[in-house]
C-alpha cells in the first residue's frame, strides 16, 4: 500500500473505533503492526511497480524486513576490487554515446517479489522494480536498500537478457545502500571514479531501468550541486544533483562522469507538477566505504538500532487524531527488555529536549551502538526516567 493509503487506513480505524486513550485501537494488534512496520522501514517500498520477469502484479508497501538471508563470506581479493586503480585515459574525455557503450553491460535490471498481507485479500505478492550497478567481474552489485527491502526474491537482469537470481550479501537503510551476488563470471564491472573531484556544471550521465521495464535507458545533463542535504522519508542524506532524467526504477542505477567512471548511485528524484530536471545520487566515494563493510561484515559497524519505534505527533490535529493531549514524539513499540513502554512521550533525550524524531536522529549521530542513553518520558502524567540501550543495527 501506498503511504497515503497507509495515513487514509490510520485515520479510519481511529474514527470508526471511537476509543480513547494512546494504548487503544491506535496501538492495538493490526494497526500497531502496520504503524511499526512503516516506521521501521521507511523507505520499503518497491522503487518501481513495473512487471518484472513474471509479469505485472498488484503492488504494495509492505514494510517488511527483507526475507533473504545475509551472506558475509566474500573473499578478501573481491573486496580489494573495490579499489584497483583505474586504466581509463583521463585525458581522453568520452562521447555520450561512448560513455554508454563502456557502461551498458555494467548496468543491470532488478526486480523483486515480497509477499503482502492484504486485509481481506489475504496474503499476496507484490512485484517492484529497480536497477543495479555491476561493482566486480565475480557478481557483486551494489543497488539501494530500499530497492530490495521486504523482498523475498531478488531477480537480477544482465544487459544480454540472461536473469539470475540474487543473493543479498549485507545492506544499510541509513545511506540507503545494499549488495549483492549472483552466481556469474567475466562481467563487466564500472570503474569507481573519485566524487570528490567532481564540480558544478560537468557532464552526468545516468543508466538504468526507469518505470521497471526501460532496462538500459541513457539520460544526459549536468552534475547541478555536490553535497545537498536532503531529507528522505525522515533521514537527511547528502547527496549529489543532477539534471540527468530520473525516474522510478532508475534507483540504483549507475551516474557516470566524462570519463566513463562510477561516481554516484541513483537514489532520489525530487518531482511534481512544477519540478523538473532534479535527480539526486549518493557519491560514490561514499557507496565505495559502505560497500566495502556490506561485502565484509553484512552491516556496517557502529549503526545504531534504536530499539523502539516512534511516532511524530507534530500538533493538534495530529494529536486529536491520535487521541492524545500533547504533540511531541510517542513510543508506539519498544522491543522486549526495552525500559520504554508503548505511549511513552519521549521529552528529553541525553540531557537535551526533543519534540520530534528528527531531535532524536540528530542527536543519534553523537552515540553509538553499545552506549546508553538517559531518556526522560512523559508517563501516565508523570515525569520517569529510564536508561536506553542502544544496539547494533544489522540492516
Amino acid at each position: 500500500m501506498k503511504k497515503r493509503t497507509i495515513a487514509l487506513l490510520i485515520a479510519l480505524t481511529i474514527v470508526v473505533a471511537g476509543t480513547a486513550g494512546f494504548g487503544g485501537v491506535y496501538l492495538g494488534n493490526v494497526f500497531s503492526g502496520m504503524l511499526a512496520s512503516y516506521y521501521e522501514n521507511p523507505q520499503a517500498e518497491a522503487d518501481s511497480n513495473g512487471p518484472g520477469p513474471g509479469g505485472s502484479s498488484q503492488a504494495a508497501d509492505s514494510g517488511a524486513e527483507t526475507d533473504l538471508p545475509a551472506g558475509t563470506d566474500v573473499p578478501p581479493d573481491e573486496i580489494a576490487k573495490l579499489y584497483a586503480v583505474s586504466d581509463m585515459n583521463k585525458t581522453a574525455e568520452l562521447t555520450i554515446p561512448e560513455i554508454a557503450a563502456r557502461n551498458a553491460s555494467s548496468v543491470v535490471e532488478i526486480y523483486t517479489e515480497s509477499v503482502v498481507s492484504g486485509g481481506r485479500m489475504g496474503q499476496y505478492i507484490a512485484e517492484g522494480a529497480g536497477s543495479g550497478v555491476i561493482i566486480t567481474d565475480t557478481g557483486y552489485i551494489i543497488t539501494n536498500n530500499h530497492v530490495i527491502d521486504g523482498a523475498s526474491k531478488i531477480t537480477v537482469r544482465l544487459n544480454s537478457g540472461e536473469d539470475y537470481e540474487a543473493t543479498l550479501i549485507g545492506r544499510d537503510s541509513k545511506t540507503d545502500l545494499a549488495v549483492l551476488k549472483i552466481t556469474a563470471s567475466n562481467l563487466n564491472p564500472a570503474v569507481f571514479g573519485d566524487s570528490d573531484e567532481l564540480v558544478p556544471g560537468e557532464l552526468a550521465v545516468a543508466i538504468g531501468n526507469p518505470l521497471g521495464r526501460l532496462g538500459g535507458t541513457v539520460s544526459e545533463g549536468i552534475i547541478s550541486a555536490l553535497s545537498r542535504n536532503i531529507e528522505i522519508d525522515g533521514t537527511m542524506m547528502t547527496l549529489l544533483q543532477t539534471t540527468a532524467a530520473v525516474n522510478p526504477g532508475n534507483s540504483g542505477g549507475g551516474l557516470f562522469n566524462r570519463f566513463g567512471e562510477l561516481i554516484g548511485v541513483v537514489n532520489a528524484k525530487s518531482s511534481g507538477t512544477d519540478i523538473e530536471g532534479i535527480g539526486f545520487a549518493i557519491p560514490v566515494n561514499l557507496a565505495k566505504t559502505i560497500t566495502e563493510a556490506l561485502m565484509k561484515y553484512g552491516y556496517v559497524p557502529g549503526r545504531i538500532d534504536f530499539g523502539a519505534v516512534l511516532v511524530d505527533v507534530p500538533d493538534q490535529m495530529t494529536a486529536r487524531m491520535y487521541r492524545v493531549s500533547e504533540t511531541g514524539v510517542y513510543v508506539s513499540r519498544a522491543d522486549e527488555g526495552s525500559k520504554l513502554q508503548q505511549g511513552d512521550r519521549i521529552t528529553n533525550f541525553g540531557g537535551v529536549d526533543v519534540n520530534s524524531i528528527a531531535d532524536i536522529n540528530e542527536l543519534l549521530e553523537h552515540y553509538s551502538a553499545g552506549d546508553t542513553v538517559t531518556i526522560i518520558v512523559s508517563r501516565s502524567g508523570s515525569a520517569v526516567t529510564v536508561e536506553h540501550f542502544l544496539k547494533q543495527a544489522r540492516s
